[in-house]
């Protein structure tokens, strides 16, 4: 920040104005890592004067991928249902029971009356044990989920990421990110696309794959003026001729395809893989970030061309 002359543009720093004491900028990270400012910060990037022409208003396409949560499956533990008295926390030893000062002091051979806690690393067995999100929770992150995208694939916890794409260049125009469920993808589309397009009246178009061709979803979309241009089911779909009979059915789910290379750079260059923080909304800031640096990586190849 001393001598960088980009690391100065980039937060608005003039070439002789001096750099804030390490303090200041902690409190200012707090105060960056909310969701409504990740959101600001995408919105100013897509507003600017020689961006905002290269964005489509009228066909977008939508995803989901899933960002490992910052926890291992060993901290997956049951829901207790109330804690026994010793229990004063992850590491404390047993809590000291004031009645038992005056009794005997028992046998050194003989074991403890309740069993001592494992360490925290202790090898642990998984196999034939049934866990779901209804009975078990994760000690490090309790908003963490376990969930599988697809059959076939280990179950992990993690949090699910949505992005709104624009279907003329592939630029990322919403974000967001929530606890991962089966409906998750659905809610989260219909939310971008009100946040993206609040009462809007003009047709647009929305791609998305089979997993949003749910009838809710459909519905939701049509009554918000937007064409459901999503890839059919092979059975009980909710897509009939009257959509898939245009040209620009078959072009959506072309191009729907192109919002994987955002979360591809996410992943391996954002470092979206597995998520450094904990909790939905400081993860949720990071995601939205990151797809607003994935469009301004991709910003000077576009306007040089």
């Amino acid at each position: 920040m001393q001598y960088n002359l980009l690391f100065r543009w980039f937060v608005g720093l003039g070439v002789d104005d001096p750099v804030w004491v390490p303090t200041v900028f902690t409190k200012n990270r707090d105060r960056l890592m909310t969701t409504d400012m990740s959101r600001k910060v995408m919105a100013a990037i897509l507003a600017h004067r020689e961006i905002a022409p290269l964005l489509s208003d009228e066909h977008f396409s939508v995803d989901g991928t899933l960002i490992k949560a910052r926890a291992s499956m060993k901290s997956f533990q049951p829901k207790p249902e109330g804690a026994p008295p010793y229990d004063e926390g992850p590491d404390n030893p047993p809590a000291h029971d004031a009645s038992h000062v005056n009794q005997p002091a028992l046998p050194e051979t003989k074991p403890m009356p309740h069993p001592s806690r494992r360490n925290r690393n202790t090898e642990v067995d998984f196999k034939g044990a049934k866990r779901s999100n209804a009975t078990h929770v994760s000690t490090t992150d309790p908003e963490a989920r376990l969930y599988k995208k697809s059959a076939g694939t280990g179950a992990v916890l993690c949090f699910m990421g949505h992005a709104l794409m624009e279907n003329r260049h592939g630029l990322i125009v919403q974000g967001d990110l929530t606890q991962a469920d089966g409906h998750a993808e659905r809610r989260a589309a219909l939310d971008m696309v009100h946040r993206h397009s609040p009462g809007s009246t003009r047709r647009l178009t929305l791609g998305a794959d089979k997993g949003y061709d749910a009838a809710e979803f459909v519905s939701g979309l049509r009554q918000a003026c937007v064409t459901p241009h999503v890839a059919r089911k092979s059975r009980y779909s909710t897509i009939d001729g009257r959509t898939t009979r245009h040209e620009g059915y078959a072009l959506s789910l072309k191009h729907r395809k192109r919002i994987e290379e955002a979360f591809g750079w996410a992943k391996t260059v954002g470092g979206m893989a597995q998520t450094v923080y904990r909790g939905v909304e400081r993860v949720r800031s990071r995601f939205i970030l990151t797809m607003a640096a994935n469009n301004l990586a991709r910003l000077p190849r576009l306007l040089g061309a």
